[in-house]
């Protein structure tokens, strides 16, 4: 999985730079672990306007196979912005904004707001991913948009989705992934995607802050 998503994610960056619309920013560059919330650390810092999380999945079910992706569920959201609001410092939690003033209810409530248009746009983003992924490859059925409280989706004000790319437990699967032609494929299709994604929030398809 490491190299697969690596070797996907290079050759998104690759794509994306060469529109000269974007900077793209890796957590890494080589056969390293990065802990989660330093992921989520780094994407806030750099101030990205989205995060994408890429992974292969795997399956005790060696049939299930296809593409699938996660946003953020409602339930991981509120407690994100419950253990947020409770922090002492809340200097720079939503886009610069200090809110080390503010009272925890106060906090609470603006980071709570934040991070629900941030789940509206992520959500936007997954359904055009979605849209365009089957273009390169299988995507998961019943139903391939999936919420869930994964760590890496819970910045407040970074649209972020996590892609699992297929099963590499799936024979059919694991054949394609492991070919140059499927990941170009792929990092095309997302591509596409996220260029799609933007279009639309520069017309003012998405609600925005």
């Amino acid at each position: 999985e490491k190299d697969l998503v690596l070797s996907v994610a290079k050759r998104l960056r690759q794509a994306l730079e060469s529109t000269g619309h974007y900077r793209v920013q890796l957590t890494r560059e080589s056969d390293v672990f990065i802990p989660l919330r330093e992921r989520v650390a780094m994407a806030r810092s750099a101030r990205a306007d989205l995060f994408l999380s890429l992974h292969a999945d795997s399956n005790d079910a060696r049939s299930i196979r296809g593409a699938s992706v996660y946003t953020l569920s409602e339930d991981g959201s509120d407690r994100e912005a419950a253990k947020l609001a409770e922090k002492e410092n809340m200097s720079d939690v939503i886009a610069g904004v200090d809110l080390s003033g503010e009272n925890s209810p106060v906090a609470s409530i603006l980071i709570d707001l934040a991070q629900r248009d941030t789940m509206n746009r992520s959500v936007h983003l997954a359904e055009t991913l979605l849209a365009s992924l089957p273009k390169a490859t299988a995507v998961r059925p019943n139903p391939p948009h999936r919420a869930a409280g994964f760590a890496v989706l819970k910045a407040p004000d970074v649209p972020a989705v996590l892609v699992e790319l297929g099963y590499l437990t799936n024979g059919a699967d694991e054949a394609e992934m492991t070919t140059d032609s499927w990941r170009i494929r792929v990092a095309e299709a997302l591509r596409a995607a996220i260029d799609s994604h933007f279009t639309a929030e520069v017309r003012g398809a998405i609600s925005q802050p």
